[in-house]
């Protein structure tokens, strides 16, 4: 879904694909995005399920900030309400591994997130790779 066709071992840079342009970021964006949702909807649930633990029972959810629109999807197919997910991709920009900590900081320092809430963190990143984590702050 996410590639650069050409440029490694597989097919060296050559003239050819210098001006076919195979050696900048392809992607299907629809495909990304349905994989995207679907992947971060079902890590959360499933972190919470592992645990025992339903949506009533999580203070804040604090996302990789990859995109409001794939965050609020995943959110509503999960039904957790967007007042417990912290978004801050519109102020810093997919930050990569950095998102998560500059949302959490973000939101201790504005007070959203208190000593003792429970928080589930939740990734997913470069190379298809997810992770999440439920910590009491």
């Amino acid at each position: 879904m996410i590639c650069v066709p050409a440029g490694g071992s597989r097919q060296p840079a050559s003239v050819e694909t210098v001006n076919d342009r195979l050696h900048y970021l392809k992607m299907k964006g629809r495909e990304v995005y349905k994989f995207a949702v679907d992947k971060m909807q079902w890590l959360m649930g499933h972190c919470m399920e592992k645990c025992g633990l339903s949506v009533a029972d999580i203070d804040m959810v604090i996302p990789h900030q990859v995109n409001s629109r794939i965050i609020q999807s995943a959110a509503e197919k999960l039904g957790l309400p967007m007042e417990k997910v912290v978004v801050t991709v519109q102020n810093h920009g997919n930050t990569s591994a950095a998102s998560i900590p500059l949302a959490l900081d973000t939101a201790v320092r504005d007070g959203r997130i208190r000593r003792g809430q429970l928080l589930l963190l939740e990734t997913f990143g470069g190379g298809f790779t997810w992770g999440s984590a439920l910590i009491r702050y």
